[in-house]
This record gives C-alpha cells, structure tokens and sequence, in this order.
C-alpha cells in the first residue's frame, strides 16, 4: 500500500477557570447550569442545559427532553439552538454553552449537536464558540467546525 496523502486537523481546546471568563461568558455558563436543573431526564437521570448567545447579547436556553419512546427526545444543545433558529432567525450566534450536573468527566455534544451546531456556524458563515462547564473550569472551543472535521455540507455532497 502506498500512502498519497496525509491530512491533518489541529484543534485549540483552552481551558480557564469560571472566574476568569468574562461577564457575558460566566453569564451564559450560569445560564446553562440553570437550564440543567429543569430537564426532563425522567429515564437516564442524566441533565444537561444550554445556553445560546446571541450577538445582541440575548440568551437562550434548552434541556434535554427525553421520551418512553426512545430515541423521541432531545439533546439540550438541539433543544437551545432550535428555538433559537426559529424564533431569531435573522441573529448570529456568538457561543453556546453546555453543562451537566451529572458528568463525571468532560461533556461533550453527541455526534447530531455537532452537525446542527456546525450547520448553523455555516449558515451565518461566522464562527461559534463552544464552552464546555466542567467542575469549575470551562473548556472552549473558538469554533464548532472543530468538532467535527469532516462534517457533511453541500460541496461534500456534490
């Protein structure tokens, strides 16, 4: 076998503790934790909030919904940047933040948040940032497009 190409992705993952974000952030990671705590994780026990900024400084939240009917339910990312698309279709988001009460070790989107969360970064063609709330530090990721090197988008696809 002979190797053609080799392509390689390097992501930046920054870590800070919670007081050292700024305001807006450590607002929106309070308003992540806030939206964790009225998810309906009647099955796993397991809850996770999101919080959305807007890049009028609006924030939106969503939990987990889940259902009998496995898989009905709905992450808490999907769930926040859903509404947040539907209600405010016109608004660029700057970050999302996601947290669970429930981690044991750092949380990250399922492999379906990342492809909404990217798709949305695509569409506004500016990037969004990712928190991720762990303990009392906060991991971030400057784009969503990190999450998912090969995700699919129309030029893959053609």
């Amino acid at each position: 076998m002979i190797e053609k190409d080799t392509i390689k992705k390097t992501i930046e993952l920054k870590v800070f503790t919670f007081e050292s974000l700024t305001d807006e952030f450590k607002k929106l990671c309070n308003e992540a934790q806030k939206a964790a705590l009225n998810a309906y994780a009647v099955y796993s026990q397991f809850k996770v909030g999101a919080a959305v900024l807007l890049e009028d400084n609006t924030i939106i939240t969503g939990n987990n919904q889940e259902n009998i009917a496995y898989p009905s339910g709905l992450c808490a990312e999907r769930t926040a940047l859903f509404y947040t698309h539907s209600q405010f279709p016109n608004k660029k988001i700057k970050a999302i933040a996601i947290y669970s009460p429930d981690a044991t070790s750092l949380l990250t989107p399922c492999g379906a948040c990342r492809q909404v969360m990217i798709e949305y970064e695509t569409l506004q063609e500016t990037p969004i940032a990712t928190l991720l709330i762990h303990s009392n530090d906060v991991y971030i990721l400057s784009s969503t497009k990190d999450w998912l090197p090969f995700e699919f988008n129309e030029k893959k696809l053609k």
